[in-house]
Protein backbone atom coordinates (compact mmCIF):
# COMPACT_ATOMS: atom_id res chain seq x y z
CA UNK A 1 0.00 0.00 0.00
CA UNK A 2 1.33 3.42 -1.19
CA UNK A 3 2.26 5.40 2.58
CA UNK A 4 -0.53 8.52 2.45
CA UNK A 5 1.67 11.70 2.08
CA UNK A 6 1.00 14.86 4.45
CA UNK A 7 1.69 17.89 4.86
CA UNK A 8 2.57 17.66 8.89
CA UNK A 9 5.95 16.10 8.76
CA UNK A 10 6.65 12.59 10.24
CA UNK A 11 8.17 13.75 13.50
CA UNK A 12 4.61 13.74 15.57
CA UNK A 13 4.62 17.12 15.47
CA UNK A 14 2.03 17.73 12.50
CA UNK A 15 0.19 15.49 15.07
CA UNK A 16 0.15 17.78 17.56
CA UNK A 17 -0.47 21.01 15.27
CA UNK A 18 -3.77 19.54 14.00
CA UNK A 19 -5.10 18.57 17.19
CA UNK A 20 -4.45 22.36 18.14
CA UNK A 21 -5.86 23.53 15.16
CA UNK A 22 -8.98 22.04 15.16
CA UNK A 23 -9.44 22.52 18.51
CA UNK A 24 -9.01 26.43 17.59
CA UNK A 25 -11.60 25.51 15.33
CA UNK A 26 -13.94 25.09 18.10
CA UNK A 27 -13.27 27.77 20.00
CA UNK A 28 -14.04 29.94 17.29
CA UNK A 29 -17.12 28.96 16.59
CA UNK A 30 -18.00 28.89 19.62
CA UNK A 31 -17.24 32.33 20.26
CA UNK A 32 -14.58 32.63 22.29
CA UNK A 33 -12.81 34.58 19.84
CA UNK A 34 -14.72 36.87 17.58
CA UNK A 35 -17.94 35.69 15.85
CA UNK A 36 -17.94 34.61 12.42
CA UNK A 37 -19.55 37.04 10.01
CA UNK A 38 -22.56 34.98 8.36
CA UNK A 39 -24.44 35.37 4.87
CA UNK A 40 -27.95 34.17 4.79
CA UNK A 41 -29.14 30.78 4.52
CA UNK A 42 -31.72 31.53 2.82
CA UNK A 43 -34.14 29.83 5.16
CA UNK A 44 -36.05 32.59 6.60
CA UNK A 45 -37.73 33.42 2.93
CA UNK A 46 -39.52 30.10 3.20
CA UNK A 47 -43.00 30.71 4.88
CA UNK A 48 -45.61 28.22 5.61
CA UNK A 49 -48.87 28.66 5.17
CA UNK A 50 -50.69 29.09 8.95
CA UNK A 51 -53.17 26.23 9.39
CA UNK A 52 -55.55 27.13 12.01
CA UNK A 53 -57.64 24.01 11.75
CA UNK A 54 -54.93 21.31 11.83
CA UNK A 55 -57.16 18.28 12.85
CA UNK A 56 -54.11 16.24 14.23
CA UNK A 57 -52.76 15.71 17.22
CA UNK A 58 -49.39 17.05 17.93
CA UNK A 59 -47.98 14.08 19.67
CA UNK A 60 -48.88 11.87 17.28
CA UNK A 61 -47.15 13.52 14.38
CA UNK A 62 -45.03 11.04 12.49
CA UNK A 63 -41.42 12.06 12.34
CA UNK A 64 -40.16 8.90 11.48
CA UNK A 65 -38.02 8.29 8.32
CA UNK A 66 -35.24 5.72 6.72
CA UNK A 67 -31.62 6.38 6.36
CA UNK A 68 -28.54 3.69 5.87
CA UNK A 69 -31.26 0.60 6.62
CA UNK A 70 -32.20 1.97 9.76
CA UNK A 71 -35.25 3.78 10.83
CA UNK A 72 -34.88 7.41 12.35
CA UNK A 73 -36.93 8.90 15.03
CA UNK A 74 -36.66 11.86 13.11
CA UNK A 75 -35.17 13.23 10.01
CA UNK A 76 -32.07 14.62 11.76
CA UNK A 77 -27.72 13.99 11.58
CA UNK A 78 -25.50 15.27 14.21
CA UNK A 79 -23.11 16.81 11.83
CA UNK A 80 -19.79 16.33 11.67
CA UNK A 81 -17.46 18.13 14.69
CA UNK A 82 -14.28 17.64 15.71
CA UNK A 83 -11.23 19.04 18.43
CA UNK A 84 -7.90 18.30 19.37
CA UNK A 85 -7.79 14.36 20.73
CA UNK A 86 -8.93 14.78 24.33
CA UNK A 87 -11.29 17.04 23.23
CA UNK A 88 -12.47 15.25 20.35
CA UNK A 89 -12.93 11.95 22.47
CA UNK A 90 -15.46 13.94 24.97
CA UNK A 91 -17.44 15.36 21.86
CA UNK A 92 -17.72 11.87 20.06
CA UNK A 93 -18.68 10.44 23.03
CA UNK A 94 -21.38 12.69 24.50
CA UNK A 95 -22.59 13.06 20.53
CA UNK A 96 -23.13 9.24 20.32
CA UNK A 97 -24.65 8.50 23.40
CA UNK A 98 -27.14 11.35 22.52
CA UNK A 99 -27.49 10.16 19.04
CA UNK A 100 -28.64 6.97 20.30
CA UNK A 101 -31.11 8.09 23.31
CA UNK A 102 -33.23 10.39 20.27
CA UNK A 103 -32.76 8.08 17.87
CA UNK A 104 -30.94 10.21 15.28
CA UNK A 105 -27.70 9.83 12.89
CA UNK A 106 -24.40 10.74 13.77
CA UNK A 107 -21.79 11.80 11.79
CA UNK A 108 -18.22 12.18 13.18
CA UNK A 109 -15.31 14.52 12.23
CA UNK A 110 -12.42 13.91 10.21
CA UNK A 111 -10.69 10.52 11.00
CA UNK A 112 -7.18 11.94 9.53
CA UNK A 113 -5.42 12.09 12.70
CA UNK A 114 -6.76 8.25 13.65
CA UNK A 115 -5.77 6.88 10.34
CA UNK A 116 -2.53 7.50 10.29
CA UNK A 117 -2.11 6.40 14.08
CA UNK A 118 -1.48 9.05 15.65
CA UNK A 119 -4.57 9.60 18.58
CA UNK A 120 -8.41 8.31 18.30
CA UNK A 121 -10.38 11.06 19.23
CA UNK A 122 -12.65 8.43 20.49
CA UNK A 123 -13.04 7.32 17.00
CA UNK A 124 -12.81 3.74 17.67
CA UNK A 125 -14.97 0.36 18.74
CA UNK A 126 -16.70 2.70 21.85
CA UNK A 127 -18.43 4.79 19.50
CA UNK A 128 -20.28 2.26 18.51
CA UNK A 129 -20.93 0.65 21.47
CA UNK A 130 -22.67 3.80 22.94
CA UNK A 131 -24.59 3.91 19.94
CA UNK A 132 -25.52 0.62 18.25
CA UNK A 133 -29.23 1.40 16.81
CA UNK A 134 -28.48 4.56 14.99
CA UNK A 135 -26.70 5.23 11.49
CA UNK A 136 -22.53 6.19 12.23
CA UNK A 137 -20.92 8.02 9.44
CA UNK A 138 -17.18 7.85 8.98
CA UNK A 139 -15.57 10.56 7.36
CA UNK A 140 -12.66 11.77 5.72
CA UNK A 141 -11.25 14.55 3.78
CA UNK A 142 -11.37 14.52 0.27
CA UNK A 143 -8.57 16.32 -0.45
CA UNK A 144 -6.52 12.94 1.28
CA UNK A 145 -7.58 11.38 -1.55
CA UNK A 146 -4.75 13.66 -3.87
CA UNK A 147 -2.26 12.31 -0.85
CA UNK A 148 -2.41 8.66 -1.16
CA UNK A 149 -5.09 7.58 0.50
CA UNK A 150 -7.48 5.48 -1.43
CA UNK A 151 -9.61 2.01 -0.61
CA UNK A 152 -7.38 0.80 2.84
CA UNK A 153 -7.63 4.22 4.44
CA UNK A 154 -11.58 4.62 3.52
CA UNK A 155 -12.08 0.84 4.97
CA UNK A 156 -10.15 1.89 7.89
CA UNK A 157 -12.20 4.96 9.25
CA UNK A 158 -15.47 2.78 8.21
CA UNK A 159 -13.93 -0.35 10.16
CA UNK A 160 -13.14 1.75 13.18
CA UNK A 161 -16.45 3.02 14.51
CA UNK A 162 -18.90 0.17 12.88
CA UNK A 163 -20.29 2.67 10.37
CA UNK A 164 -22.95 2.50 8.04
CA UNK A 165 -21.74 5.14 5.07
CA UNK A 166 -18.48 7.34 4.60
CA UNK A 167 -18.54 10.55 4.22
CA UNK A 168 -15.82 12.37 1.69
CA UNK A 169 -16.20 16.42 2.85
CA UNK A 170 -14.77 19.01 0.69
CA UNK A 171 -13.34 22.13 1.83
CA UNK A 172 -11.62 23.43 -1.10
CA UNK A 173 -12.21 27.12 -0.20
CA UNK A 174 -10.75 26.07 3.57
CA UNK A 175 -7.57 24.56 2.50
CA UNK A 176 -7.30 27.32 0.09
CA UNK A 177 -7.00 30.08 2.91
CA UNK A 178 -5.40 28.00 5.45
CA UNK A 179 -1.49 28.16 5.98
CA UNK A 180 -0.27 25.29 4.34
CA UNK A 181 -3.51 23.96 3.03
CA UNK A 182 -4.09 20.80 0.19
CA UNK A 183 -4.59 22.50 -2.95
CA UNK A 184 -3.87 20.37 -5.64
CA UNK A 185 -7.75 18.86 -6.45
CA UNK A 186 -6.14 17.37 -9.60
CA UNK A 187 -7.47 14.07 -9.86
CA UNK A 188 -10.28 13.97 -6.82
CA UNK A 189 -13.15 13.43 -9.12
CA UNK A 190 -12.42 10.04 -9.90
CA UNK A 191 -10.99 8.80 -7.29
CA UNK A 192 -14.59 9.76 -5.56
CA UNK A 193 -15.73 7.65 -8.26
CA UNK A 194 -13.33 4.42 -7.61
CA UNK A 195 -14.31 4.26 -3.50
CA UNK A 196 -18.26 4.85 -4.57
CA UNK A 197 -17.18 1.57 -6.94
CA UNK A 198 -15.53 -0.25 -4.66
CA UNK A 199 -16.66 0.22 -0.70
CA UNK A 200 -19.24 -1.73 0.47
CA UNK A 201 -20.74 0.90 2.13
CA UNK A 202 -22.51 3.88 0.64
CA UNK A 203 -20.18 7.17 0.04
CA UNK A 204 -21.87 10.84 1.07
CA UNK A 205 -20.47 13.59 0.00
CA UNK A 206 -20.50 16.83 1.71
CA UNK A 207 -19.22 20.51 1.64
CA UNK A 208 -18.27 21.91 4.70
CA UNK A 209 -20.04 25.12 4.30
CA UNK A 210 -20.05 26.71 0.81
CA UNK A 211 -22.55 24.54 -0.95
CA UNK A 212 -22.58 21.98 -3.77
CA UNK A 213 -24.09 22.75 -7.18
CA UNK A 214 -26.45 20.91 -9.35
CA UNK A 215 -24.17 20.13 -11.90
CA UNK A 216 -21.68 18.76 -9.28
CA UNK A 217 -24.06 17.18 -7.70
CA UNK A 218 -25.13 15.22 -10.63
CA UNK A 219 -21.95 14.20 -11.86
CA UNK A 220 -20.99 13.23 -8.41
CA UNK A 221 -24.50 10.27 -8.53
CA UNK A 222 -23.68 9.53 -11.90
CA UNK A 223 -20.47 8.37 -10.65
CA UNK A 224 -21.97 6.34 -7.72
CA UNK A 225 -22.08 8.92 -4.75
CA UNK A 226 -25.11 7.39 -2.81
CA UNK A 227 -25.86 10.77 -0.91
CA UNK A 228 -25.83 14.63 -1.50
CA UNK A 229 -24.94 16.88 2.06
CA UNK A 230 -25.11 19.98 0.28
CA UNK A 231 -23.61 22.21 3.42
CA UNK A 232 -24.64 25.49 1.94
CA UNK A 233 -23.50 28.94 2.66
CA UNK A 234 -25.13 30.63 6.34
CA UNK A 235 -23.75 28.42 8.75
CA UNK A 236 -20.12 28.43 10.04
CA UNK A 237 -17.81 30.32 7.05
CA UNK A 238 -14.70 28.50 7.09
CA UNK A 239 -12.97 31.33 5.52
CA UNK A 240 -13.69 33.46 8.64
CA UNK A 241 -12.35 30.65 11.21
CA UNK A 242 -9.35 30.48 9.28
CA UNK A 243 -9.06 34.21 9.04
CA UNK A 244 -9.25 34.37 12.69
CA UNK A 245 -6.62 31.47 13.03
CA UNK A 246 -3.91 33.54 10.71
CA UNK A 247 -0.94 34.74 11.71
CA UNK A 248 0.05 37.72 9.74
CA UNK A 249 -2.67 40.10 8.19
CA UNK A 250 -2.23 39.75 4.55
CA UNK A 251 -3.44 36.25 4.89
CA UNK A 252 -5.98 37.31 7.44
CA UNK A 253 -7.05 39.81 4.86
CA UNK A 254 -7.35 37.59 1.67
CA UNK A 255 -9.82 34.82 3.72
CA UNK A 256 -12.24 37.22 4.96
CA UNK A 257 -12.75 38.40 1.40
CA UNK A 258 -14.43 34.55 0.79
CA UNK A 259 -15.90 34.92 4.07
CA UNK A 260 -19.32 35.12 2.51
CA UNK A 261 -18.45 32.77 -0.65
CA UNK A 262 -20.56 30.21 -1.28
CA UNK A 263 -23.88 28.74 -2.25
CA UNK A 264 -26.62 29.81 0.12
CA UNK A 265 -28.29 26.85 1.66
CA UNK A 266 -31.60 27.24 0.58
CA UNK A 267 -30.54 27.68 -2.99
CA UNK A 268 -28.22 24.58 -2.63
CA UNK A 269 -31.03 22.70 -1.20
CA UNK A 270 -33.73 23.17 -4.45
CA UNK A 271 -30.80 22.93 -6.74
CA UNK A 272 -29.55 19.52 -5.77
CA UNK A 273 -33.24 18.06 -5.39
CA UNK A 274 -33.96 19.40 -8.88
CA UNK A 275 -31.06 17.37 -10.34
CA UNK A 276 -31.11 14.73 -8.05
CA UNK A 277 -34.52 13.44 -8.10
CA UNK A 278 -34.10 9.96 -6.42
CA UNK A 279 -30.85 10.76 -4.67
CA UNK A 280 -30.98 11.20 -0.38
CA UNK A 281 -30.59 14.57 -0.28
CA UNK A 282 -28.98 16.14 2.83
CA UNK A 283 -29.65 19.86 4.18
CA UNK A 284 -27.24 21.43 6.43
CA UNK A 285 -26.06 24.84 6.27
CA UNK A 286 -26.69 27.24 9.09
CA UNK A 287 -29.50 25.05 10.48
CA UNK A 288 -30.41 26.42 13.96
CA UNK A 289 -33.88 25.21 14.84
CA UNK A 290 -37.02 22.77 14.31
CA UNK A 291 -38.25 25.32 12.46
CA UNK A 292 -35.49 25.84 9.94
CA UNK A 293 -35.17 21.57 9.22
CA UNK A 294 -38.66 22.13 8.36
CA UNK A 295 -38.19 24.74 5.85
CA UNK A 296 -35.27 22.74 4.60
CA UNK A 297 -37.75 19.32 4.02
CA UNK A 298 -40.24 21.41 1.84
CA UNK A 299 -37.20 22.50 -0.09
CA UNK A 300 -36.47 18.65 -1.01
CA UNK A 301 -34.12 17.63 1.46
CA UNK A 302 -34.69 14.00 2.77
CA UNK A 303 -32.76 14.67 6.37
CA UNK A 304 -30.95 17.79 7.95
CA UNK A 305 -28.10 17.93 9.69
CA UNK A 306 -26.24 20.52 12.61
CA UNK A 307 -23.68 21.00 13.77
CA UNK A 308 -22.66 24.58 15.14
CA UNK A 309 -25.63 25.60 16.36
CA UNK A 310 -25.49 22.21 19.08
CA UNK A 311 -21.50 22.60 19.58
CA UNK A 312 -21.77 24.38 22.63
CA UNK A 313 -23.68 21.51 24.40
CA UNK A 314 -21.39 18.75 22.67
CA UNK A 315 -18.94 20.51 24.40
CA UNK A 316 -20.75 20.09 27.71
CA UNK A 317 -22.21 16.78 28.08
CA UNK A 318 -24.39 13.97 26.60
CA UNK A 319 -28.03 15.36 28.84
CA UNK A 320 -26.97 18.60 27.13
CA UNK A 321 -27.08 17.35 23.70
CA UNK A 322 -30.10 15.14 24.22
CA UNK A 323 -31.68 18.81 25.20
CA UNK A 324 -30.70 20.78 22.62
CA UNK A 325 -32.12 18.21 19.86
CA UNK A 326 -34.95 17.25 21.37
CA UNK A 327 -35.95 21.00 21.25
CA UNK A 328 -35.40 20.85 17.68
CA UNK A 329 -37.75 17.87 17.01
CA UNK A 330 -40.16 19.54 19.12
CA UNK A 331 -40.00 22.51 16.83
CA UNK A 332 -40.08 20.44 13.85
CA UNK A 333 -43.14 18.66 15.42
CA UNK A 334 -44.73 22.08 16.12
CA UNK A 335 -44.12 23.26 12.17
CA UNK A 336 -45.90 20.07 11.16
CA UNK A 337 -48.50 20.52 13.31
CA UNK A 338 -48.95 24.04 12.43
CA UNK A 339 -49.14 23.19 8.56
CA UNK A 340 -51.67 20.26 9.28
CA UNK A 341 -49.30 17.84 8.10
CA UNK A 342 -49.06 13.96 10.00
CA UNK A 343 -45.69 13.26 8.68
CA UNK A 344 -43.14 14.35 6.47
CA UNK A 345 -44.66 13.63 3.13
CA UNK A 346 -47.54 15.82 4.12
CA UNK A 347 -44.97 18.58 5.26
CA UNK A 348 -43.32 18.39 2.04
CA UNK A 349 -46.44 19.61 0.48
CA UNK A 350 -47.28 21.89 2.82
CA UNK A 351 -48.58 25.26 1.30
CA UNK A 352 -46.11 28.44 1.38
CA UNK A 353 -46.57 32.10 1.08
CA UNK A 354 -44.73 33.39 -1.46
CA UNK A 355 -41.04 31.37 -1.03
CA UNK A 356 -38.94 30.74 -4.00
CA UNK A 357 -38.30 27.13 -4.77
CA UNK A 358 -42.13 26.48 -3.70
Amino acid sequence: MKRPTTRDGEDGRGAADIAARKSDHIDIVLGSRREPPRVATGLDAVRFEHCALPELSLAEIDLRTQFLGRTLAAPLIISSMTGGPERAARINAHLAEAAEALGIALAVGSQRIAIEGRASGGLDASLRRLAPSVPILANIGAAQLGLGYGRDEAMRAVEMIGADALILHLNPLQEAVQAGGDTDWRGIFDRIAALAAGLPVPVVVKEVGAGISAGLARRLVAAGVGAIDVAGAGGTSWAAVEAERAEDPRSRQTAMVFADWGIPTAEAIVAVRAACPTTTVIGSGGLRSGLDVARAIRLGADLCGQAAASLAAADQSAEAVVGHFAAVVQELRIACFCTGSADLAGLRRAPLIDASGA
